[in-house]
């Protein structure tokens, strides 16, 4: 789960072996945590002590059309060193340009340019900070004309060069399929299973678009959603057990209710590996 602060007093009476038996792993915002000293580093140091950390970023802007900023390099840099984590991970978007910052995670056209730009960013990032990235792909309510390659042509064709992992969320996944009229299915299959390293699940808004149709908001505000679970699961079928995170990042409910979802994606995780190691079986009808 993504870690909240209403939520640590709890977690920190319980200890990780009572949170889904010992299974389960806490996320931060990496830009949360860019300070110098305060209470946020000394209550992520006690976290960090008992649960694995996974650090996502949301501002260093990977596909900006211009160079990557230093000091928030820097930064990134301090609080990883210092805390650890077993994945860190970045968005496949921008949100800065001309020295201006956005709040917000923008797309980006799928082209030849782009990809060099980004691979650059990604190699840039990966040497200085000593340890690989994980790139989530966007939820995203448009495509540029000018793409020349499909979103997971282009996720490919990142992991090829720079020997990046992968973060797929598989509500952004949802979430950009039904806006763009494509079957979501197709981006999750057509990954790189091996560069998958964890997932991300979450809730969405819905609301129509100017022409009526039905448009799906990424806001991390409800529980996971039927659709999704049903994808969450066919991937898992296809992939395996992968490091799940629930995504709350608004209208946050109690502590048990994000517990019960981080349950039924570790229940799906096992329904996999059962279905597989079944699968692997030999049929006892067989002569040896």
């Amino acid at each position: 789960m993504g870690l909240r602060a209403g939520h640590l007093p709890a977690l920190l009476a319980r200890g990780p072996a009572a949170f889904l038996g010992g299974a389960g792993f806490l996320e931060v915002h990496a830009e949360n945590y860019m300070v110098d000293g305060g209470p946020m580093l000394r209550h992520l140091e006690r976290v960090r002590a008992q649960w694995p950390l996974s650090i996502h970023g949301v501002g260093l802007s990977i596909g900006v059309d211009g160079p990557l900023d230093e000091a928030h390099l820097d930064r990134l840099d301090r609080l990883l060193r210092r805390f650890e984590p077993r994945w860190y991970s970045e968005h496949l978007a921008w949100s800065s340009h001309g020295g201006h910052w956005f709040n917000d995670l923008l797309p980006l056209p799928y082209d030849r340019a782009t990809l060099n730009r980004v691979c650059d960013h990604i190699d840039q990032v990966q040497q200085r900070l000593r340890r690989t990235l994980l790139l989530e792909n966007p939820s995203t309510y448009l495509h540029y004309a000018g793409s020349t390659m499909d979103e997971p042509a282009f996720l490919a064709a990142v992991v090829r060069r720079t020997g990046c992992s992968l973060l797929l969320d598989v509500n952004n996944a949802y979430v950009s399929g039904v806006n763009q009229g494509r079957d979501p299915w197709t981006l999750i299959e057509a990954l790189p299973a091996h560069a998958v390293a964890e997932i991300h699940l979450a809730g969405f808004a819905e609301d129509l678009d100017a022409a009526g149709d039905r448009l799906l908001i990424d806001h991390h505000g409800a529980a996971v959603d039927a659709a999704v679970w049903a994808l969450y699961e066919r991937t898992v079928a296809l992939l395996g057990p992968v490091p799940t995170l629930i995504e709350r990042d608004n209208h946050v409910p109690a502590l048990s209710v994000l517990e019960a979802e981080a349950r039924c994606a570790l229940d799906a995780q096992h329904h996999a590996l059962e279905s597989l190691v079944t699968a692997c079986e030999p049929d006892p009808t067989m002569r040896p």
